[in-house]
């Protein structure tokens, strides 16, 4: 009996010896993030989002663009005109991917949304006009890195709504993937490209960008990403300080973490401004891409979440007419022609008047605008020259 006691004992002895040791794990924690306010936002034509809010003491509401793209905030100076307020001139220059300036500041201002106020913000002074011709919405200003970093934010491309929640810790949703960018007060997010080769590069994370990628010319000479046979075509391009020419064309992938996009259309430019910083970064990664996911952005722990919603497997827009509307003074007008595009073949000026597209006189620019992404498409525009009504019709192309 006692034998058999004393093997037991031993077996027991020799388990509990063979059992790894747990030690207690003790690590400090942030406090559990808090919601703070939910506030609806509109979209525009590829995923720009637009947020509605007060600023200081004044009963207007104004439409701000959410830029991970903008190192700061600023305000419109037609706006800052408007509101009489009193910028104060300084030597310091803000760089856009069309110019480069000296701004003027408004300091100690406060950002009211509904449930939350934003205190102690420094808005640069910005020309704006531009941007709001291109979308026909007034852009009042941009919320860049002086709000996204003081917040975590969940926007949602389903319902339409941005969450501000209090910075600490927060357990994401399942089913999606958390990309780790370098954050400074831009955002730089390592991606994979690939057409004739693949290439990994760093990013500009820049959800304020209405397209899926911009490539910088270098970028592309230097890697030989694109193939030959690719075709490219002339296009405008608008951004912070002015307008730019640019090339669309397409390539076989763009990875984001682990997801995939094919056939993706792309746009490469001549980087003037350095506005990529390259080699540091080839380019930017948009909205347009980008509004496929639900998304975190987590500046205080350098994390963004993004899980697909339903708009991942939307088809990209292939179209190619060549030609731009802007609305001025509450008139939609034909902006710049490419050259060689189907609208320059057509007969369509810089500067005609558009009273309507494929019979509809409505004058909303957005709808106008989704008519030309038609592509193989006849669009018929009627306009006004010289106090002429004419009608032109063309074949929208197709990228593809």
């Amino acid at each position: 009996m006692l034998k058999k006691a004393v093997i037991a004992g031993c077996v027991f002895i020799l388990l509990c010896a063979s059992c790894p040791v747990v030690q207690a794990q003790e690590e400090f924690v942030d406090q559990p993030s808090q919601e703070l306010t939910t506030v609806p936002f509109t979209q525009l034509t590829g995923g720009i989002l637009i947020l509605h809010a007060r600023l200081g003491d004044l009963p207007d509401t104004l439409n701000f663009i959410l830029d991970t793209g903008s190192s700061g905030i600023s305000l419109d100076s037609s706006t800052a005109a408007r509101l009489q307020l009193k910028p104060i001139p300084t030597e310091r220059t803000i760089r856009g991917i069309a110019s480069m300036h000296k701004v003027s500041f408004l300091y100690n201002q406060t950002l009211h949304f509904p449930g939350l106020s934003i205190q102690h913000l420094d808005f640069h002074i910005n020309d704006y006009t531009i941007i709001t011709a291109v979308y026909g919405e007034k852009i009042d200003g941009i919320i860049g890195y002086s709000v996204l970093s003081r917040y975590i934010l969940k926007i949602d491309y389903d319902k339409h709504e941005v969450t501000f929640c209090s910075n600490g810790s927060l357990r994401y949703p399942r089913g999606g993937y958390i990309l780790r960018p370098s954050f400074r007060k831009l955002v730089s997010q390592p991606l994979r490209v690939k057409d004739a080769k693949k290439v990994y590069s760093d990013f500009l994370f820049d959800l304020g960008a209405g397209l899926c990628m911009l490539f910088s010319k270098n970028f592309i000479h230097d890697t030989e990403l694109l193939s030959g046979k690719r075709k490219k075509w002339n296009k405008q391009g608008e951004g912070l300080g002015g307008k730019l020419d640019m090339e669309l064309t397409v390539i076989k992938e763009v990875k984001v973490g682990p997801y995939r996009f094919r056939k993706v259309p792309v746009y490469i430019f001549n980087d003037d401004y350095n506005v990529t910083s390259y080699p540091a970064m080839g380019g930017l990664l948009g909205n347009d891409i980008m509004r496929r996911f639900n998304v975190v952005l987590n500046y205080h722990n350098g994390e963004i979440f993004i899980k697909p919603n339903k708009h991942y497997n939307e088809n990209f827009d292939y179209s190619y007419s060549g030609v731009e509307l802007y609305l001025v003074n509450g008139i939609i007008v034909v902006g710049d022609i490419a050259k060689g595009s189907p609208a320059e073949a057509a007969g369509l000026r810089e500067g005609d008047q558009v009273l309507g597209v494929n019979k509809d006189f409505s004058q909303n620019l957005n709808a106008y605008k989704i008519a030309l992404q038609a592509a193989k498409e006849n669009v018929k525009f009627y306009i006004q020259r010289n106090g002429d009504l004419i009608d032109i019709e063309f074949k929208i192309l197709s990228i593809i």
